[in-house]
């Protein structure tokens, strides 16, 4: 029996740093690799391809360092302005 795949849809997807990261805030995955219970993605700048580096996956959706998609510095201050109650 197969076990499910953790994260199987990261390779393509598009993700934007709140902070810039290696001087750029947006950035592609272009690569996952599983190292025991452990998955890392390349990403790549979308402005500077000699921009690499990996990161632990889980750190995609953990916290509050990277953003799903490509949005703008307006897009991402109207999305820390919402609030949820």
């Amino acid at each position: 029996m197969n076990k499910r795949q953790k994260f199987p849809n990261l390779v393509g997807s598009k993700w934007t740093a709140t902070q810039k990261t290696w001087g750029w805030r947006h950035f592609q995955v272009i690569n996952r690799s599983q190292q025991g219970e452990w998955i890392f993605v390349e990403m790549v700048a979308s402005c500077d391809r000699k921009v690499r580096f990996w990161l632990n996956a889980e750190q995609l959706f953990e916290g509050s360092s990277w953003r799903a998609s490509w949005l703008s510095l307006a897009q991402m201050s109207e999305e820390s302005d919402c609030s949820f109650e």
